[in-house]
């Protein structure tokens, strides 16, 4: 049976081979009303250890580029995809995400965010329902209808593609600072470099 309270999925058994392969249902965690919502992939080892998206390295990343727009982790929505780990970190087959794309439904309705970025290929083609080319795309913002609703979505490379590639980071920043001030969160009047003309 699934079951979800509010934000939380606590039973679910729509995806056999994520059931097995999971230790945990890994939820979305932040502010229930944040303006800010980052949008993942699915949960990897260290995920579906803690029950806490994007901890290990490619969250060290997000909270730098986090901490450099003048935010912290507690000011934002962290969010997956899929809530369950994949087998050995493979791509979330198209099943899997379409199981779990209800319980991303019901969680953007009820934080609502001002914008939404989503981190990777995965989550950009998961919303925008079309291929991305995300290292070209990376940066640009587009209305999604999710729903009866329609978000503001920023696309950014996953904070990962920085550990590999050190030419992103400093995109990565830029789009994350960029976040901050599209969100409302973050006032770039203060002597910051406004954003407004990427």
């Amino acid at each position: 049976m699934d079951h979800m309270e509010g934000l939380c999925v606590t039973d679910c058994e729509r995806c056999p081979a994520l059931v097995d392969s999971r230790s945990r249902i890994v939820n979305g965690v932040g502010p229930e009303d944040a303006n800010l919502l980052f949008l993942g992939e699915a949960p990897g080892a260290k995920e579906d250890e803690g029950g806490e998206p994007f901890v290990g390295r490619s969250g060290s990343v997000l909270d730098d580029a986090l901490r450099d727009a003048g935010l912290a982790r507690a000011d934002v929505r962290i969010t997956n995809c899929v809530r369950c780990r994949p087998p050995d970190n493979r791509d979330p087959t198209s099943e899997e995400l379409s199981n779990c794309r209800g319980y991303l439904a019901r969680e953007l309705e009820l934080v609502e965010p001002e914008l939404i970025v989503t981190l990777g290929k995965v989550p950009s083609q998961n919303l925008l329902e079309r291929s991305v080319a995300i290292t070209s795309e990376s940066g640009s913002v587009v209305d999604v209808r999710i729903g009866d609703r329609s978000y503001r979505v920023l696309l950014s490379v996953h904070p990962a593609a920085t550990l590999y590639d050190r030419g992103q980071r400093d995109g990565f920043f830029e789009t994350i600072s960029r976040a901050a001030t599209l969100s409302g969160l973050s006032d770039s009047s203060d002597g910051q470099a406004s954003l407004g003309d990427f």
